[in-house]
């Protein structure tokens, strides 16, 4: 993921989707996510134990901490691309669950801003981000807040600027 030791991450968008994508998949909530040096550490709500409606022993809400290396989000990043084009010539974006979208977008506004490392947190929907940024006098971090609205209107916009 990393060019040479020391560079910043390349492809948040990227990388970030497909955490995101895997979040849906466990149904995991109000998360955070700290980038390490060989990786990402993700924390976040998860249900445990059967959820269903009609389940005698309902579910119950347990904190859940992994650890993904970067050899992990790679395999992340292949299965996605895989399960995203699979029997479609195009990608489609609207089957993707709320994390997917919302991490990529993030992850877009994040690759524009070229930080260094990355570390944000959610909770109902809104995300607290801080940025490092390193540079030659030393680093600096950058904080961002974005809420429940403005991520849903940065994936609405997000089809007009996918890259090509």
């Amino acid at each position: 993921m990393r060019i040479y030791e020391g560079s910043p991450r390349q492809d948040y968008e990227e990388v970030l989707r497909s955490i995101g994508a895997f979040l849906d998949q466990r149904g995991m909530h109000d998360v955070l996510l700290v980038e390490a040096p060989d990786g990402f550490i993700l924390q976040g709500l998860a249900v445990e134990g059967d959820s269903g409606t009609w389940s005698e022993t309902p579910g119950h809400q347990v904190k859940e901490t992994l650890t993904f290396l970067d050899d992990d989000i790679a395999r992340f990043m292949e299965e996605a691309v895989a399960r995203r084009n699979a029997g479609t010539a195009v990608p489609d974006w609207t089957n993707a669950g709320y994390y997917e979208k919302s991490f990529r977008v993030l992850g877009r506004w994040i690759d524009e801003q070229k930080p260094r490392d990355i570390f944000f947190f959610e909770q109902e929907g809104a995300f607290v981000v801080r940025l490092h940024h390193g540079g030659p006098t030393g680093g600096h971090h950058m904080l961002a807040e974005f809420t429940k609205d403005d991520i849903e209107v940065m994936i609405a916009q997000a089809p007009q600027a996918r890259r090509v």
